[in-house]
């Protein structure tokens, strides 16, 4: 029972040659006496044709083949008659006339069928993980997968990095998100953590003199999830030693650029542009900026003091910010309906309102001209960029904040209302110079932007000291961001103890919490620690940008829906009595329950 080809590979060199193949029964049809098969393997499709004048009895035995059922044939291999070529398929100028047909194993009546163009809902989809695997174009993504991550690896051999394994039980330290916990039968009482990244570690491993690690790396967070998000998630993961920012872009613009040419044949141009964290929020409203169209918020509060509209003024009374974007006219898709829609974007991330105004002949048109003087409309016409026939939309708020990403995602949303995104378009930038710290409202402290170990900009260490000035640290931080998707972030590391302690201070994070959770890094670093930094790309999110996907669960063997649950083996579920007593467990089902 061996093939000799895969269904794939057989193109008219065969021709006249024997040949045996093995796969699924993809498709079946009856005509003028014959019977037709189309086989399927992971590397194609191949026509069989079984004739009755050939052998006789097998073409009966062909009949009850079903679909997914799984066959070794074996034949001849022939060129199709003139004019039934499948010129779509790398094996359709030829086909497999049977001599013998073997079912190795029957099929049930599948719950959705095996074809590109499935009808199927994804709840079935993943429920039959198995069935939808069996699909060309997920196959192809999930073989892509595999061919980026040789890349990486590759690449980063080249250029001496070492692959290290980090653990999967670890202790739990905050980095963000939650922690799965995962009680421990050995030491009742006491719980690992899954690791959200492997950052402590790689630290750890530069203390270590391992000067350039990296890691295809596993990670777990407990959040809520999209359609880029999973509750597993798998990180190229990358530290070095001795460096500077720098060595960081350098190092892993190279990364992506051989990615992408491996994988899609591109060839992209390096350097990537850079823009600091204050400009993509002022210019985009967001931190992940997509650049591939214009769109720019602009700031205009000062044209807009002129008018005579109380919300305005009361905004800016509370040293507020009014900003707008000018959209092109010849925006005839832009209709009364589509303001509503983009008004109800704008109050999803806390907007008040969104306001419109049509730039014509006279000036203003809508509700707000009356409160615009002839000069006054002629200042916000300046002021927003905007010309004759455009739509001004307005966001304004007394957070600064609201206003940015209000109407920075208005902004995403308008782009593909208008169809103003290049999709064959790649616009790389790094995100630089992000803040130190953001503000958490609902405990009111500061949390660390990225994680408690990322370095400030040494000019700025001493506003470390003064709560007034903290929140206008710097970090060493970076972010690159393809096409408004972050695929990967990092920092240059705090090094020196006094540092780090210096930081969890300002988090306030006292010295006993900080030996609790972290006393270990803390100690290493008395040790000679080297100056050291680090990326992380998101490893999915890349597959998926890469596949043109609009979802990682697509680039993923066996994702999670999303409510964080796996429908094929229905994890997470319910364990014995037994094992909950091992564990020293007791769940209170009627409080949980309630």
């Amino acid at each position: 029972m061996k093939r000799t080809h895969t269904c794939g590979q057989l193109t008219g060199k065969e021709a006249g040659k024997p040949a045996a193949l093995t796969g699924w029964v993809s498709n079946k049809r009856d005509h003028g006496g014959l019977t037709f098969i189309d086989l399927r393997d992971r590397y194609g499709i191949t026509q069989v044709v079984f004739n009755p004048d050939k052998v006789p009895g097998l073409q009966e035995k062909a009949k009850k083949l079903g679909s997914e059922f799984v066959i070794l044939v074996k034949g001849k291999v022939s060129k199709r008659p003139k004019g039934t070529e499948n010129k779509g398929l790398p094996t359709g100028a030829v086909e497999l006339i049977a001599e013998e047909l073997e079912i190795l194993n029957e099929s049930d009546v599948v719950p959705l069928e095996v074809k590109e163009n499935t009808n199927a809902s994804e709840e079935v989809r993943l429920k039959y993980r198995y069935l939808d695997l069996r699909r060309h174009s997920l196959q192809k993504n999930i073989i892509l997968r595999h061919r980026v991550v040789k890349t990486v690896r590759d690449y980063l051999d080249s250029k001496n990095f070492i692959e290290v394994e980090t653990p999967i039980l670890a202790k739990s330290t905050p980095e963000g998100a939650r922690d799965y916990l995962v009680p421990s039968r050995v030491h009742p009482g006491k719980f690992f953590a899954l690791p959200q990244s492997p950052q402590l570690f790689k630290q750890l491993l530069m203390v270590s003199g391992f000067d350039r690690y990296f890691q295809i790396a596993k990670c777990f967070r407990d959040e809520d999830l999209r359609a880029d998000r999973q509750p597993e998630f798998t990180q190229i993961d990358a530290e070095m030693s001795f460096i500077d920012e720098e060595d960081i872009y350098e190092m892993f613009e190279g990364l992506v650029k051989e990615i992408y040419k491996e994988a899609l044949g591109t060839n992209l141009k390096t350097p990537f542009p850079r823009i600091t964290y204050d400009e993509a929020i002022s210019r985009f409203g967001v931190d992940n900026p997509d650049l591939r169209y214009g769109l720019e918020l602009v700031d205009i509060s000062d044209a807009a003091s002129k008018s005579s509209f109380n919300v305005f003024r009361e905004v800016l009374s509370k040293k507020g910010k009014i900003k707008s974007i000018a959209v092109p006219a010849g925006s005839e898709k832009l209709v009364k309906k589509d303001v509503e829609g983009l008004e109800e974007t704008a109050k999803t991330y806390r907007a008040k309102g969104l306001a419109a105004l049509k730039v014509t002949k006279q000036g203003l048109d809508g509700f707000l001209a009356k409160f615009f003087d002839a000069s006054a409309s002629k200042e916000l016409i300046k002021s927003a960029g905007a010309k004759e026939g455009d739509v001004i939309l307005i966001v304004a708020d007394a957070d600064e904040k609201i206003v940015a990403a209000s109407l920075g995602n208005v902004r995403k949303a308008l782009a593909k209302k208008l169809n103003l995104i290049d999709e064959k378009k790649l616009a790389f930038t790094w995100v630089v110079e992000f803040p130190l710290f953001e503000w958490n409202e609902e405990e009111q402290r500061w949390n660390a932007m990225h994680h408690p170990f990322t370095s400030p900009r040494l000019q700025d260490l001493k506003l470390l000291d003064s709560k007034d000035d903290v929140h206008n640290a710097k970090a060493r931080a970076y972010d690159l961001v393809l096409n408004g998707v972050e695929l990967g972030g990092g920092s240059i590391r705090i090094h020196r103890q006094e540092i780090q302690q210096k930081m969890f201070r300002a988090l306030g994070i006292n010295e006993k919490e900080a030996q609790d959770k972290f006393g270990f890094l803390l100690e290493a670093f008395r040790f000679g620690a080297p100056p050291h930094g680090g990326i992380a790309f998101g490893l999915d999110r890349l597959i998926m940008l890469l596949t043109g996907t609009d979802s990682i669960r697509e680039v993923i063997a066996f994702p999670k829906n999303k409510a964080a649950v796996s429908l094929m083996d229905n994890a997470p579920s319910e364990v014995s009595e037994k094992q909950l007593k091992e564990l020293k467990l007791k769940l209170d089902i009627e409080k949980m329950k309630k």
